[in-house]
């Protein structure tokens, strides 16, 4: 089989396209899975740079769907044939895939596939981001980093569902347009205010939000802090732009009581109940319409490094998808 191989970490370049052993049969708990389509996200370029840790050499990768060719001794919730998607299993940039059984989820009918292999990771990271790191309510008004970017979308769409005010952050006017189609409430460019606290404290009577959603990290830490209300959280859940530097927590004492939180999808699914509840809400938005998820780009295998380019590049709008 083919896949795309590390052996060491540093840019987009050190994922090589190569010939591998096929995986054999799956083992206790396992199943062996052909796969359709894996999603590339944010932290694949946090490992690939060595910011996340990473054993080398490997298959990176650790979201797809595709169909069930084999399980393995113990296996019960799965049978060849099967479509299946899974989240934070390592190795998914392959054409087949080792998945234990309890990181894999049946795709219902109505959901395709490069859908399944695409949208679990954004789309269970925005529900808990909308349903547990910050439950927002009905009449509060919540900053969105990146509202155009694949977990902004569809969290800028939950949270509108509830009635949240949605401010979203954007780099341009077509982010913009997208920004907006998806629920956001209000836009700002980032890219044209010298101060985005202002801006942001501008559209709400100078009170600030009530909770910030920032996937991007080092770029927006500081205004995501100042555009907070008394007793505001800022809930990062990422690092588009870089990593955070140490945070003297008396800041937050300063700031108005507020609360910092750095949450992490798999703590969020730790177990099958949780996993299986949390994807099949966000299966059941797509199926009924009241989720939209676009797929930015679809890139053969082989061309994993232009994936990771782009997604880097903070260009593209949605997910991005590798196929074999």
């Amino acid at each position: 089989m083919h896949a795309i191989e590390i052996r060491e970490t540093g840019g987009p370049e050190v994922q090589l396209y190569v010939e591998k052993p096929d995986p054999g049969r799956p083992g206790e708990g396992q199943i062996l899975v052909e796969l359709a389509a894996a999603g590339v996200n944010f932290i694949d370029l946090y490992r690939r740079e060595g910011r996340y840790p990473l054993p080398v050499p490997c298959v990176p990768g650790e979201e797809g769907s595709g169909v069930v060719l084999a399980v393995g001794p113990g296996v019960t919730r799965f049978a060849p044939g099967d479509r299946v998607a899974w989240t934070t299993v390592l190795g998914s940039y392959a054409e087949r895939v080792l998945v234990p059984e309890d990181k894999a989820i049946v795709v219902p009918d109505a959901i395709d596939l490069p859908t399944a292999g695409g949208v679990l990771v954004h789309g269970m990271t925005a529900h808990f981001l909308a349903h547990d790191s910050y439950p927002a309510r009905a009449g509060e008004t919540v900053l969105v980093h990146a509202a155009a970017g694949g977990v902004g979308m569809l969290l800028t769409q939950m949270l509108g569902r509830r009635g949240v005010r949605v401010i979203g952050t954007v780099s341009t006017g077509e982010k913009e347009r997208i920004a907006r189609a998806n629920g956001a409430d209000e836009v700002v460019r980032y890219t044209e205010t010298d101060d985005l606290a202002a801006e942001v404290r501008a559209l709400t009577g100078g009170e600030g939000v009530h909770a910030v959603y920032d996937g991007v990290g080092a770029a927006t830490f500081e205004a995501s802090l100042a555009s907070l209300r008394v007793r505001g959280t800022l809930v990062l859940f990422g690092g588009a732009s870089g990593a955070v530097p140490p945070v003297d927590v008396m800041r937050l004492l300063w700031g108005g009581s507020l609360t910092l939180t750095r949450p992490y999808l798999e703590h969020f699914r730790a177990t099958v109940e949780e996993f299986e509840r949390r994807a099949n809400a966000v299966f059941r938005g797509i199926a009924d319409g009241t989720l939209r998820f676009t797929v930015a780009g679809t890139y053969p295998l082989a061309e994993a490094h232009r994936a990771h380019t782009d997604l880097a590049s903070r260009a593209t709008s949605g997910k991005l998808l590798l196929v074999p």
